[in-house]
């Protein structure tokens, strides 16, 4: 066997490889077509489903919290008439919210409590709402700032206060629970 006879044995063996490897490559090609889509495809649905579904945790509440911390409004009625909670808001503008939100319980559950909550403005404005029967278990409250009938103007608050009056509960002691004030849109 010559040095040509060699060349010509090898150029054939590599270029016969060389075109059984280029017939397996092209030997699928609509399957890896189809699995990228089709990948993309359930990858894209699956983000539409979850932002979709997932829309009202999304945009669940913009709020402003007043007091992350428990407030406990401790009352004893032999000495005094009423118990009052109150925030300071100085002079802070509420007109870009639209209700107060705020969670409750009571400590005994035989008592029947009724919590005052008071807003007041720069403008001497008072006014307030009555929530009876504080459950014994934490219960939430959103109350739309429209049910304070007597605030006419929401851009200067001087106090939010929550308030328990002699009068208004079964019980001359207890305790209330006051969690998560806070102002949302």
């Amino acid at each position: 066997m010559d040095k040509k006879d060699i060349y010509e044995h090898l150029a054939k063996i590599y270029l016969d490889a060389s075109s059984k490897r280029k017939k397996k490559a092209k030997r699928y090609p609509r399957f890896k077509k189809f699995f990228f889509i089709g990948t993309a495809f359930i990858f894209g649905l699956a983000i539409f489903l979850f932002f979709s579904l997932n829309k009202n945790k999304l945009n669940a509440e913009i709020a402003l919290i007043l007091q992350p911390d428990v407030v406990k409004i401790n009352f004893n009625f032999n000495p005094a008439k009423k118990e009052i909670y109150s925030v300071n808001l100085n002079q802070l503008d509420l007109t870009r919210f639209k209700t107060i939100g705020f969670n409750v319980k009571k400590a005994n559950y035989k008592d029947n409590i009724h919590l005052r909550i008071e807003f007041m403005s720069t403008f001497k404005e008072k006014s307030e709402i009555y929530l009876k029967n504080i459950a014994d278990k934490w219960q939430e409250y959103k109350i739309s700032f429209s049910d304070f009938k007597k605030i006419s103007d929401w851009s200067n608050m001087i106090t939010l206060s929550f308030g328990i009056e002699e009068w208004n509960v079964k019980e001359k002691k207890g305790i209330v629970y006051i969690d998560n004030i806070r102002f949302l849109r």
